[in-house]
């Protein structure tokens, strides 16, 4: 075989430095050595890929004609070397991150997006599961992290880092019969009986008890099954502000004012991992650059 890895960069650096000295010094080797790989290389494959003058060396047709698979086999290379590399300073295969759906519409796709380019052979999985089932999947070991919101009490096996915070906003269709006769305003107790779309954990069919208000629920296991209900006219509910403020402007949701309080709801989101299982190299950066995007100031995380 005439290609080695070694032949294909001293052709490489040869095309990218115009002699054989030159190529010689960016590689730390000797020009002989270097005129002689190439020299060998043409032996083998018969055909001339540079034309010889006393001070310079010019690429045949043939070696402009065989650069760009060079260039991409030096690339798979260098991609194969670091995809090594990383396992062996601890990249996990895969790395899964189990989401609560209120949270998928939460700016977490840039920093996965600057992990791929970091490791591109890293296998991601993004699971949505409800929050009491997100956070079974993380004990399980189906997933290495959670994006969550905080949860009522701390867990000893638990790790976090706090990556700032969602608002949620109370809405309703314009075409609910009580939409437009509480548009004034609406009082707490109003909401009481009214039915509430609520996302529920599929497991143990709880609900976050902060987002609850009504006596009257219909269940689903996802934001955008809550939101087609809602537009529907079958209810209310809490909805993450970013998903329901394109709605909200276009008239197509209404928001829910009280009347003598804020029905805002804003609460913490937290990127949590088990702390007794040790994280790949992929998710701690992970980690690091969602805290990145958050706009905190760096710091470890909590242990």
């Amino acid at each position: 075989m005439a290609f080695s890895s070694d032949n294909v960069a001293v052709f490489l650096a040869v095309l990218d430095h115009g002699s054989f000295s030159a190529a010689a010094r960016a590689l730390g080797r000797v020009p002989s050595a270097v005129s002689m790989s190439i020299a060998h290389l043409e032996a083998e494959l018969g055909i001339a890929l540079f034309e010889r003058s006393s001070r310079e060396v010019r690429p045949t047709e043939s070696a402009r004609a065989l650069e760009a698979e060079a260039r991409q086999m030096a690339g798979q290379l260098r991609r194969l070397q670091a995809h090594a590399l990383s396992l062996h300073q601890g990249l996990e295969r895969r790395l899964t991150l189990a989401v609560a759906p209120e949270l998928l519409s939460a700016p977490w796709s840039d920093p996965l997006a600057r992990l791929a380019q970091e490791f591109p052979a890293l296998e991601v999985e993004v699971l949505s599961a409800p929050q009491d089932d997100a956070l079974r999947m993380l004990h399980d070991g189906a997933a290495q992290l959670a994006l969550l919101y905080e949860r009522p009490s701390v867990d000893e096996h638990e790790s976090f880092q706090e990556l700032g915070s969602e608002l949620l906003v109370p809405v309703i269709s314009p075409r609910h019969p009580l939409a437009l006769e509480r548009h004034g305003g609406w009082r707490l107790e109003d909401l009481v009986d009214l039915r509430q779309i609520a996302i529920f954990s599929r497991a143990v069919r709880e609900a976050d008890q902060r987002v609850l208000i009504s006596r009257k629920l219909w269940r689903t296991d996802s934001h955008l099954a809550t939101l087609g209900l809602v537009r529907a006219g079958l209810g209310w509910a809490y909805l993450p502000r970013r998903l329901a403020q394109p709605l909200l402007d276009s008239g197509e949701l209404l928001g829910i004012r009280f009347a003598h309080m804020s029905s805002e709801l804003r609460l913490w989101v937290d990127l949590v991992w088990v702390n007794d299982r040790p994280l790949g190299l992929g998710a701690k950066r992970l980690i690091a650059l969602m805290q990145d995007i958050a706009g905190l100031e760096a710091r470890p995380p909590q242990k």
